[in-house]
């Protein structure tokens, strides 16, 4: 009589609580220390010693620095993209689509999340450097493209008489500006302009995007 043979594909165990708390502080710290150095001055050694882990478990996780570096920015890409669609989806059923609220639909989500989790902050800077760098163009087009262009489309139906290059220069203007709304808070604070970012200044920020695209 034969044995049986193990099935060809074994059900993969699910991660303990332990394996994901580490993942978590491994890519938490990838973060934090990509977003204080840069790409180009991180090293794995100290996002290591962030994460309190063997430089073994950092390759684990996140595999080489580009690797890593591409896994940190599309974890929180997601849910980003999954609260821009969803707010610019209330906007449309509210039978209300204007410029501002299709610019709010994509603007807020960002500092609402913010608001709750500070790494978003750090996460923000990640942005930042992908947004300005050539060498991530691929991280671009995977993680934060496809919501683009759903924007694109939507502030070009508004603003019939505008070219796509008109479109998308005010597109990439408005990405900018909250980003370094975002991220400049100190930078403006060391220029005698303290900035709290409460609805009134993300509201602001919202309506000179807007004239922006109006000029």
């Amino acid at each position: 009589m034969s044995e049986m043979q193990p099935p060809e594909t074994e059900r993969k165990r699910a991660p303990s609580k332990r394996a994901l708390a580490t993942k978590l502080r491994v890519f938490d710290a990838a973060e934090k220390v990509f977003a204080d150095r840069g790409f180009d001055g991180a090293t794995i050694r100290e996002i290591a010693a962030e994460a309190g882990e063997p430089v073994g478990t950092i390759h684990h996780h996140g595999g080489g620095k580009n690797a890593l570096f591409h896994k940190t920015v599309a974890r929180r890409a997601e849910t980003l993209s999954c609260d821009r669609l969803n707010a610019l989806q209330q906007v449309r059923s509210d039978g209300d689509k204007t410029l501002e609220r299709v610019l709010a639909a994509f603007i807020c989500p960002f500092f609402e999340l913010s608001s709750k989790d500070p790494r978003w902050r750090d996460y923000a800077r990640l942005v930042a450097f992908v947004s300005v760098d050539s060498r991530w163009q691929n991280i671009s087009a995977e993680c934060f493209d496809p919501v683009a262009e759903v924007f694109i489309e939507e502030i070009s139906s508004l603003l019939p008489k505008a070219s796509r290059k008109q479109i998308v220069e005010g597109f990439v203007y408005s990405v900018s500006a909250m980003l370094a709304l975002l991220t400049s808070q100190n930078r403006m604070g060391a220029l005698g302009a303290k900035v709290d970012l409460d609805s009134t200044r993300i509201d602001h920020l919202v309506n000179f995007c807007a004239a922006g695209f109006r000029v």
